[in-house]
């Protein structure tokens, strides 16, 4: 397909415009809490209260203390598994509470 200098393909035009406003953390971080249960299980997804995002650090509020403990003790793989479903390094630390 020939373009000519104002026309895009729908990928490009959606990019530009996430380049623009500057949305691509956003929209990661969406994706990552919608995913949540997926990509760590049911079991853990259940006893979580909150997950959100700030800057790089990915907070994570847990009602189990036994699981936080756990969770504290896998954090780096923790981190490497959603940022392996993302894509990209999105999060460099999580914060567990």
């Amino acid at each position: 397909m020939s373009k000519t200098n104002n026309q895009f393909t729908l990928k490009e035009a959606l990019n530009k415009m996430i380049q623009t406003y500057r949305i691509e953390d956003k929209l990661s971080e969406t994706e990552l809490i919608n995913s949540w249960e997926k990509i760590v299980g049911v079991t853990i997804a259940k006893h979580t209260e909150t997950v959100h995002m700030r800057g790089d650090i990915l907070y994570v509020r847990v009602n189990s203390s036994a699981l936080k403990h756990e969770l504290t003790l896998a954090k780096t793989k923790l981190r490497d598994l959603l940022n392996e479903s993302l894509g990209k390094a999105v999060i460099k630390e999580v914060m567990l509470t």
